[in-house]
């Protein structure tokens, strides 16, 4: 480990998992959180608390942050108790926040004039991949760099790859979160048709989830649709912050995409609903209700 002290800011659903991976490998984590009390499980591992992003950088050879919008994000790197007020020259930031592009370009920027060296590498996979140390990590940034951070990232994800210059890796994140939305609907749509024809939903994720239709969507939030289990592994609040930055980006490129346009009215339809602290599988709920049918736990009563 050529690099053994670590910065760590943001320890919500994926970020606690992830830096508890790291304490489990050996290294020495400096941990700030804005509600302390999320961050107190890895203390009692050995985690160091820090009373901001900045003390927890200067800590620090290398410091990570995953957060939940971008305005958190620039908060965490660029204010003046933010990531970069604290880290030293030589030292490497990674943001693993899902944001934009520009931001990711702006962070990078601002740490070369600090002669700190940034990446943004987001995360796909969900809690489970983080607690399983089984993430897809998509990085933008310069090779070098890379290569340094590379075994603290295998660390935490099995698919890792350089995708580009600065803010290449957010631009990765929003492809995946393109192919997840146009997924989840086809979930919810085929499970509802399912429902209302009289099949058991189950059997049929069972059946057609082992054929050329399945995904990962289908048989690991499928289950959950059917169960009216909508807990949150990734939230409908994050995943339209998604969605809009995926959307705005395809505007300025001047790039038409109706699919994600119309799943994002969708979600939007849930976050009217206040369903907006559920899973992303609560689009299920949505659909339901446009079509008139009872929820899914009385259905199953």
């Amino acid at each position: 480990m050529a690099m053994k002290k670590i910065g760590w800011i943001g320890t919500g659903v994926m970020g606690a998992h992830m830096c508890a991976r790291l304490l489990a490998a050996g290294y020495e984590l400096h941990v700030h959180e804005r509600d302390r009390s999320r961050a107190e499980p890895l203390l009692t591992q050995g985690a160091h608390w820090q009373d901001s992003p900045a003390a927890a950088a200067r800590a620090s050879e290398l410091t990570f942050a995953i957060v939940g919008f971008p305005a958190d994000v620039e908060e965490t790197f660029l204010s003046d108790r933010g990531v970069l007020a604290g880290a030293r020259a030589g030292s490497i930031i990674v943001d693993m926040t899902s944001s934009t592009p520009a931001l990711a370009e702006r962070i990078h920027c601002a740490a070369a004039e600090l002669k700190v060296r940034a990446l943004d590498a987001p995360v796909s996979g969900g809690p489970a991949g983080a607690r399983d140390g089984k993430l897809a990590i998509m990085v933008g940034g310069d090779q070098e760099t890379y290569k340094e951070v590379l075994p603290l990232f295998e660390k935490l994800g099995t698919t890792i790859a350089l995708m580009g210059p600065p803010g290449a890796g957010q631009h990765t994140k929003m492809c995946n979160q393109t192919l997840i939305a146009l997924n989840l609907i086809g979930v919810v749509e085929a499970l509802l048709y399912a429902r209302k024809a009289g099949l058991d939903p189950s059997r049929v994720i069972e059946l057609v989830g082992k054929g050329a239709a399945a995904s990962w969507q289908l048989v690991n939030m499928g289950p959950r649709m059917v169960a009216g289990d909508f807990a949150p592994g990734f939230y409908i609040k994050h995943f339209l912050k998604d969605m809009g930055i995926a959307l705005s980006e395809a505007r300025r490129m001047g790039l038409s995409l109706p699919g994600l346009t119309l799943v994002n009215q969708f979600y939007m339809a849930a976050r009217a609903k206040g369903l907006e602290d559920l899973g992303t599988q609560g689009l299920y709920k949505v659909l339901e209700s446009f079509n008139g049918l009872p929820e899914v736990s009385q259905d199953r009563s």
